[in-house]
């Protein structure tokens, strides 16, 4: 089974369990948030993923970190984004910020959180991928507990034809992820949203050959083809049984790496 992912104890603490109006949602319906970086039953090495291409390039990650926040769940007849809209519009399901330990290896999804939310259909997933600040307030106790993330929002550890990396980055991004067919949500019931994180193509240049990591720290020339490569490698979609494909066959669902 793959391992929980890890949220910071900071995040447990400012989880929001209503929905975007402070009230609260009026009904028991619920949403199961999941992460995964590979379908079930794909190819692992433990608790790492080993990638190559077609120059015998080696890249092993080992482990992945991302700084996520503001995660909501936007209407199907909302027409603007969540951040700009009335409380009508979405449901948040996390303040945050919070710091997701990604599940490696074993493929399929791990629960991240669960919260209550109004019934009804959601057409799209809306986050942020932010660092932390030392000098925002709402971040002070996740920077407390997570020193080395104060301005970090997405860290990578790994190989690279056999020599150690640590990929960092302070990605900014508001991603807003369309969910096809909409996430419906019945009165009284549960449903499991996913996200999934197609770590494969993340240090891949334009031909799909592997770049080394080390090459896209902040001010290196790879930077900005793997900060783009992590925008364009998240999908969202309904997950029932959390094996990290689309409940619906999606024609974006991720094959398991060879």
């Amino acid at each position: 089974m793959p391992r929980p992912v890890l949220l910071s104890i900071a995040a447990l603490a400012t989880t929001v369990l209503a929905g975007c109006d402070a009230g609260g949602p009026s009904t028991s319906a619920q949403v199961n948030f999941s992460v995964a970086t590979q379908p079930a039953g794909a190819a692992g090495a433990g608790s790492a993923e080993s990638f190559t291409d077609g120059s015998s390039n080696t890249l092993v990650i080992n482990r992945v970190q991302l700084v996520l926040r503001e995660i909501d769940l936007k209407r199907v007849e909302a027409t603007t984004s969540c951040a700009d809209s009335s409380h009508d519009a979405c449901e948040r399901l996390e303040l945050g910020p919070i710091l997701l330990d990604l599940p490696l290896g074993a493929g399929g999804a791990a629960h991240s959180f669960s919260v209550p939310i109004t019934a009804g259909s959601y057409g799209a997933v809306e986050f942020e991928i932010h660092p932390a600040s030392h000098d925002d307030t709402p971040d002070a106790a996740f920077v407390q507990a997570h020193p080395d993330f104060a301005g970090v929002s997405v860290q990578v550890d790994g190989t690279f034809n056999g020599v150690g990396f640590t990929y960092t980055s302070d990605l900014s991004a508001e991603e807003e992820i369309e969910l096809n067919p909409p996430l419906t949500v019945a009165e009284s019931a549960t449903a499991d949203l996913t996200l999934m994180v197609d770590l494969d193509r993340w240090f891949r240049d334009g031909a799909g050959l592997l770049v080394d990591p080390a090459t896209a720290n902040a001010g290196l020339a790879n930077a900005s083809l793997v900060e783009s490569n992590i925008r364009a490698t998240l999908h969202a979609f309904e997950d029932e049984n959390h094996d990290g494909m689309d409940d619906h066959g999606g024609a974006d669902d991720p094959q398991p790496h060879a």
